[in-house]
């Protein structure tokens, strides 16, 4: 499935951006979204060749005329399967040859853990076998908090135990949008993504952007490092994002500090996932697709071939989804 015809990827050649999206938003959170068929052939140009296909779990009222929550300050924004339904839909009638998709689970509500076990039964029935994936879920951000959203109360937590029981036993990750603070109070919510952790060591679980997000920009390199460094430590079953160009804008685009986050990586390269955070609402274009695959690969240069195989070329989401398929191998030097 990969271009260039060789038996291994020859990276002076081919390109550093990642082969998997694993974070592709195909719905917006309200108005209209590009056509389904439109962002695979996004997909396509840009060599990507797996893609978890996302939903957008809180969405605007059918009513506003915003395509983003921050347009629409104020307005509701509420968790709904209406995204859930139309991905599986689209997959259903659009199968590329050229592209492998996973549908993801976007509506559960992290605050009414009640509900998510029916919402799972609902997809069961009409798309049997085809939802591998769930997340984004919310439990701490930020930016929806002018729209309703609040964080989840750390009690609830534990009421989450008959969904990811279920998730465990069929071997889903979650992947979790959970802000770790805020310029003011770099860990103010630290304690969340922890609970989880603490209460499911067993479930797959992948932490969003590295828990950063817009309201931390004035990163305390080496105190986040540590933070990952000691969860990576104590959790083997969770896993980072990468996604989302804000890393790259706050806090990789100083070379040092590029760097000790490069050394991370290379040193734990099985814990990450690439991805692009792309939101297909019908104001986007190919050209920011491009764009932000390409801002959100550009941490992949300073990656050894061990973490470049890793992430770039898929491993860690072929192993982590039991996948049949192999990533290969990089080119030594002077390959032909």
């Amino acid at each position: 499935m990969f271009q260039g015809g060789g038996a291994c990827y020859d990276r002076s050649a081919m390109p550093h951006t990642a082969v998997v999206d694993t974070h592709l938003h195909m719905r917006p959170f309200g108005g209209t979204a590009l056509p389904f068929t439109e962002v695979i052939g996004y997909l396509e140009k840009t060599g990507i060749l797996f893609a978890n296909i996302y939903g957008i779990g809180q969405m605007l009222p059918v009513s506003s005329t915003c395509t983003y929550y921050l347009d629409c300050v104020g307005t509701p924004v509420t968790p709904t399967l209406k995204n859930d339904f139309v991905n599986a839909a689209n997959v259903a009638a659009y199968k590329p040859d050229s592209v492998r998709l996973v549908l993801s689970m976007t509506f559960p509500d992290l605050a009414a853990p009640q509900s998510v076990l029916a919402g799972i039964r609902l997809l069961d029935a009409e798309f049997p076998g085809m939802f591998r994936w769930m997340g984004e879920v919310n439990l701490v951000k930020q930016a929806l908090f002018g729209n309703g959203h609040t964080a989840v109360p750390l009690e609830t937590i534990a009421e989450w135990a008959p969904f990811m029981a279920l998730l465990r036993e069929r071997g889903i990750p979650i992947a979790i949008h959970s802000d770790l603070g805020h310029d003011e109070d770099m860990t103010e919510y630290l304690a969340w993504i922890e609970e989880v952790l603490r209460l499911y060591p067993d479930n797959k679980i992948v932490w969003m952007h590295l828990g950063l997000s817009r309201e931390l920009t004035k990163v305390d390199a080496g105190e986040h490092i540590r933070i990952m460094e000691d969860l990576v430590g104590r959790y083997p079953n969770l896993l980072f994002d990468l996604s989302w160009r804000v890393i790259d804008d706050s806090v990789f685009t100083d070379a040092d500090t590029r760097a000790r986050y490069a050394a991370f990586i290379n040193a734990h390269s099985e814990r990450f996932l690439p991805g692009t955070d792309f939101v297909a609402s019908a104001n986007k274009t190919f050209a920011i697709y491009r764009d932000e695959l390409e801002v959100t690969g550009r941490i992949h240069r300073e990656l050894d071939d061990n973490a470049f195989r890793n992430i770039a070329l898929g491993q860690n989401y072929f192993r982590l989804l039991g996948l049949d398929h192999e990533a290969p191998a990089v080119c030594a030097p002077g390959t032909p």
